[in-house]
């Protein structure tokens, strides 16, 4: 059987093959309401199916958005990832999403490959974008939108949350329960010093202490970002003879593996000790107790990146478009911090 091409589409619908285009791709220009019914009449006579790797041939773009995040397993980047999906559906794109295991590698074999199915744009949550990558973004001349942090390595469109203002709102909060002090699970070794959330909760928590006139000495504890390190980590902090009595940590996940190990130590929360994370994750509100923490619009920002990355004006030259968009943090009060 032969295949049913755009000409016999538009022979049976009277018009020409450019406003069959315009129907299949809604646009670019408008089609009269009768001439839209017939064609699409037609399409379904015929049986009629576009052939998307042509149409990206000749646009040189397809309908597939690339997004890499360091690890889908961890919750918030599994939320975020998800959030993008939704808002990629909205514009009738879908979302291709790679995992680089926080390995600079990795990303970089993720851009080369998304890159080269000619994806409409890249959303990448980088931890610590390296010169590699850099050097790849500009080499094809990509639509990347940076989500969730802003690596120094690469001046381009992103867009991020008050991750700094927002530790501030948590440490705080902990102080003003009358706490001598509060302690901070940052990052490991490896995270970035500049441009990493993470790196600038850390910041913000010292700031905070600052301004309470608290020292940060000997107060700031090396942690993996998942629960489960963490964990480990907290159990040889709580269990040791300087044990703090409020920690704020850089993520939820570092959070409920500090609850978990209170518990499995008999340790009271939040009577013998606070805890207050980062992320609002789902699941924050289900730890025992319910855990406080900062909170994010992760679907606006995910709808504002996927809009970004879509958008044809921010490739020109000296764009008067808006390359940065900062989201606001705010603070969601549970129990773990010691409200009733």
């Amino acid at each position: 059987m032969a295949k049913v091409t755009r000409d016999d589409v538009a022979r049976l619908a009277g018009t020409s093959t450019a406003v069959v285009s315009y129907v299949i791709n809604n646009g670019p220009r408008p089609v009269a309401p009768a001439t839209r019914e017939r064609v699409l009449a037609a399409i379904k006579e015929l049986g009629y199916r576009p052939d998307r790797v042509a149409q990206a041939m000749a646009s040189r773009r397809t309908d597939l958005i690339g997004m890499i995040v360091p690890d889908s397993r961890q919750p918030f980047f599994a939320e975020m990832a998800h959030a993008v999906e939704q808002a990629a559906s909205e514009r009738g794109k879908m979302v291709l999403v790679g995992n680089s295991d926080y390995v600079g590698d990795r990303e970089v074999h993720y851009l080369r490959a998304f890159l080269g199915m000619r994806v409409s744009g890249l959303i990448l949550v980088s931890h610590g974008l390296n010169d590699l990558a850099a050097t790849e973004i500009e080499a094809w001349d990509a639509r990347v939108v940076l989500l969730h942090e802003r690596p120094e390595a690469i001046d381009d469109v992103a867009v991020v949350t008050d991750d700094m203002g927002g530790a501030q709102l948590a440490t705080r909060h902990l102080l003003e329960h009358g706490y001598a002090y509060v302690a901070c699970l940052g990052g490991t070794a490896e995270t970035p010093s500049v441009g990493d959330p993470v790196s600038d909760h850390v910041e913000g928590w010292r700031r905070a202490m600052q301004e309470a006139g608290r020292s940060t000495e000997g107060r700031l504890f090396e942690a993996p970002y998942n629960r489960y390190d963490a964990y480990k980590v907290a159990l040889e902090l709580l269990a040791g003879p300087h044990r703090p009595p409020a920690i704020f940590c850089s993520t939820d996940d570092q959070a409920i593996g500090v609850l978990r190990a209170a518990r499995e130590l008999r340790i009271e929360v939040p009577g013998e000790l606070a805890v207050a994370g980062f992320d609002d994750v789902k699941e924050a509100g289900l730890t025992d107790p319910p855990l406080t923490t900062v909170a994010s619009d992760r679907p606006a920002m995910a709808r504002a990146a996927v809009d970004l990355v879509l958008d044809d004006s921010l490739r020109v030259a000296g764009s008067r478009r808006e390359r940065l968009k900062l989201f606001p943090s705010r603070l969601v009060v549970r129990q773990s911090c010691g409200c009733a």
